[in-house]
C-alpha cells in the first residue's frame, strides 16, 4: 500500500484528535474501509514512533492529546528526497554545535520511520559512507557559535570582542549578523558592523566573546548586496578596491587547474604552448599569493606587477632560507 494512503490516515486522525472528536479504531476502521486491527496498528504507530502525546479517555471511548501542542510530522518524502536529506546532514557535520546535530538525527530519524517501505539509506549507513574532511581550518567554539546563530536568525546584534591576526590587535564592535558562510571548513559570519560602518567578514574563531548589544542596527535594505559582497572577489579577505590578477599555469598543470572554480567570473583560455591562463578578480593578495605559492613552478604571475613582486619576493626569502 502506497505511504501517502497511509499517511492520510495518519492525518484524518491527527485532525480529528485537535477537534476534539475523540477518534478510535472504530472510527478510523469505517473511515476508510479498513481492519479495526490495522487501524489500531496505525494508533498505536502514531503513538510509539511518531511520539504523540496520546491518551486514551475511557468515558469518551477515544483519543486525545496530552499535550495540545503537538503536530503531526507535515511531510511526506519520496526514496530520493530521504536521500538527498540523509546526504545534506553528513555533510552539515562541519557544524560546531553539538546540541543541533544531535536534534538532526533525531529529526531524520523521525522521518525515516514514518515510511513503510523501502528506504534507500539509514543514518548509520550514511556515516560509513559520506564524510566530510578539512584541514587547515580555524575552530569555532560552541557557544560562540550558538549565539551568533540565535542573534542572526533573531535580527538582533551583538556585541562581539574581535581579535584579528593581522594587526595583533583586539577590538569590540557592535555587530548585526546577517550571513553564516563555512569556507574551506572554517565559519564565519558576515554582518553589518557599526564600527565600520558598512558590511565586514568576522571569522567565528576569532571572537573572543559574544554578548547582547543595546545598539540600532538597521539591517541593509537590500539582500542581493550580501550575496554580491561574498562573490564579488577570490577568495574571503577584502581590504581594498579589486583588482584583476592573471596567472599562466604550465601545459602540465593546466588539465588540473581547467577542472577548477577559482572565481565564479573567471575567464580562462589556452596559449599556444599548452599553458592555461586564469584571470578573476581579487581584493586581497593575502589568500590568492598563498594559493599561488602552493603550486609552485607550475605558475607564474602576469598581473598586477605589485602581486607579481610580492610573489617574487616570497620566493627570494624562500631561498634563503633552505639555501643558509
Amino acid at each position: 500500500m502506497s505511504n501517502k494512503v497511509i499517511y492520510e490516515r495518519f492525518l484524518w486522525f491527527h485532525l480529528q484528535v485537535k477537534k476534539g472528536r475523540h477518534p478510535n479504531a472504530t472510527t478510523m476502521a469505517h473511515q476508510f474501509e479498513i481492519s479495526p486491527k490495522t487501524a489500531q496498528r496505525d494508533i498505536e504507530f502514531i503513538r510509539d514512533r511518531l511520539f504523540a502525546p496520546l491518551v486514551y479517555v475511557a468515558e469518551k471511548r477515544g483519543y486525545e492529546y496530552g499535550d495540545d501542542t503537538w503536530e503531526l510530522p507535515a511531510s511526506w518524502l519520496s526514496a530520493s528526497e530521504l536521500t538527498a536529506l540523509l546526504l545534506f546532514f553528513r555533510l552539515a557535520s562541519t557544524v560546531p554545535d553539538r546540541g543541533m546535530k544531535k536534534r538532526m538525527k533525531s529529526f531524520l530519524e523521525q522521518v525515516l520511520s514514518l515510511s513503510t517501505g523501502e528506504i534507500p539509506l539509514s543514518v548509520a549507513q550514511l556515516g560509513e559512507m559520506v564524510s566530510v574532511k578539512n584541514i587547515g581550518y580555524s575552530r569555532t567554539g560552541e557557544k560562540t557559535f550558538q549565539k551568533i546563530l540565535d542573534a542572526m536568525l533573531s535580527g538582533r546584534a551583538v556585541k562581539i570582542e574581535y581579535h584579528s591576526p593581522h594587526t595583533g590587535e583586539s577590538t569590540e564592535r557592535d555587530i548585526l549578523p546577517l550571513h553564516l558562510l563555512s569556507y574551506m571548513g572554517t565559519w564565519h559570519i558576515v554582518a553589518y558592523c557599526a564600527l565600520r560602518n558598512g558590511l565586514r567578514d568576522f571569522t567565528l574563531s576569532r571572537i573572543a566573546k559574544v554578548e547582547p548589544s543595546r545598539a540600532v542596527i538597521e539591517r541593509p535594505g537590500d539582500p542581493g548586496s550580501l550575496k554580491e559582497y561574498i562573490r564579488r572577489n577570490f577568495g574571503i579577505l577584502k581590504s581594498g578596491e579589486a583588482r584583476d590578477v592573471c596567472i599562466r599555469f604550465t601545459p602540465e598543470a593546466a588539465p588540473w587547474i581547467e577542472e577548477q572554480v577559482w572565481h565564479p567570473a573567471q575567464e580562462t583560455w589556452r596559449e599556444g604552448d599548452g599553458s592555461l591562463c586564469l584571470k578573476f578578480p581579487v581584493a586581497d593578495f593575502r589568500e590568492v599569493k598563498r594559493e599561488i605559492l602552493r603550486h609552485g613552478a607550475q605558475v607564474e604571475v602576469l598581473s598586477p606587477g605589485e602581486l607579481r613582486e610580492e610573489v617574487l619576493s616570497e620566493i627570494e626569502k624562500m631561498s634563503r632560507q633552505y639555501s643558509g
